[in-house]
C-alpha cells in the first residue's frame, strides 16, 4: 500500500475492504495485468513469430485490408493464446465480489474473454472480444462463428468477417462506452486493477468517478498514471491481493 507516505500491505488491504464493504455501488475496471498473471502477453510483448511486428501494422482497418490473412493469423494466435490460459484467482474474486454486493459492475480493456469463463455477468467490454465477429464492410455480427483457418471467411453479405475487437483508429462501442462513463459517475467506489492509465477514453473513468466523490482504489504491480489520483495505492498482483480482499468483505457482510 502507498497511504501517507507507509507501506503497509496488510492495512491496506483491510482498508481497501471496508471501504468497499460500505459501498452501494462499487465499478472495477481491468487492463492488461490481470490476464498477465494468467501467462497471457500483453498487447505489445514479442509472441515468437509475431516478435517483428507492431501492434499498430496488424490491429487496424487498413492492415486487414492490406494482408487479411496476415491479420487474420495473428488474432487466430491470440485467440489459441487466450483458450489455452485460465482464469486466476483475482478473476475468482471479482466474481465473489459481483455476488456479495448489490450494486456492481465490471469494466474491461481486455479482449481474452477470461471474466466470463471465470462467471463473472455484469460486464462491459471497451475493446470487444475475441471470442465473437462481426462483418467487415457493414459491422453487423456474423451469423456463426468461423473455423479459424488460414484465411479470413466471407459473411453471408459477401463481406470479410473480422474479429469483433476495437482497432487503432476506431472509436469504442457507443453503448458500452457510454455505460462506462455512466456507471462511474453514479459509484461510491471505483477498483482499478492492473491498468497503465495511459489508454484513452478508459484511462479517463478513474478521474470521472473522483469528480462525483468516489474513492478511487488501485492494485497494480507498479505505479501507473493513476496512482497520483488513488485515494489508496495496493503494490502487487491482483492473484494474490483481491482474495485477501474479497473474504474480508465477506466477513464484514456476514450476518
Amino acid at each position: 500500500m502507498t497511504f501517507g507516505g507507509r507501506n503497509e500491505p496488510r492495512e491496506g488491504i483491510e482498508e481497501a475492504a471496508t471501504i468497499i464493504a460500505r459501498a452501494g455501488r462499487l465499478v472495477v475496471t481491468t487492463g492488461a495485468g490481470i490476464s498477465r498473471e494468467s501467462g497471457l502477453p500483453t498487447f505489445r510483448d514479442p509472441e515468437g513469430l509475431w516478435e517483428k511486428y507492431r501492434p499498430e501494422q496488424l490491429a487496424s482497418r487498413e492492415a486487414f485490408l492490406a494482408d487479411p490473412k496476415l491479420v487474420w493469423g495473428w488474432y487466430r494466435e491470440r485467440r489459441r493464446l487466450a483458450r489455452e490460459a485460465e482464469p486466476n484467482p483475482g478473476h475468482y474474486a471479482l466474481v465473489d465480489l459481483e455476488r456479495l454486493l448489490p450494486g456492481f459492475l465490471l469494466i474491461t480493456q481486455n479482449i481474452d474473454n477470461l471474466h466470463r469463463r471465470a462467471g463473472s455477468r455484469e460486464i462491459v467490454e471497451l475493446h470487444g472480444c475475441i471470442e465473437r465477429y462481426r462483418c467487415f464492410d457493414y459491422a453487423h455480427p456474423a451469423e456463426e462463428s468461423p473455423d479459424w483457418g488460414d484465411e479470413p471467411p466471407l459473411c453471408h453479405c459477401g463481406s470479410l468477417i473480422r474479429p469483433d475487437v476495437v482497432w487503432f483508429g476506431e472509436p469504442l462501442p457507443e453503448a458500452e462506452l457510454e455505460c462506462a462513463f455512466g456507471e462511474t459517475r453514479r459509484c461510491d467506489v471505483l477498483l482499478t486493477i492492473g491498468t497503465s492509465g495511459l489508454v484513452y477514453p478508459a484511462a479517463m473513468l478513474p478521474g470521472n468517478a473522483r469528480q462525483v466523490g468516489a474513492k478511487v482504489i488501485e492494485i497494480n504491480t507498479k505505479r501507473s498514471a493513476i496512482t497520483d489520483k488513488a485515494d489508496l495505492f495496493l503494490e502487487g498482483e491482483s492473484g494474490k491481493i483481491l482474495p485477501e480482499i474479497t473474504k474480508l468483505v465477506e466477513r464484514s457482510l456476514s450476518p
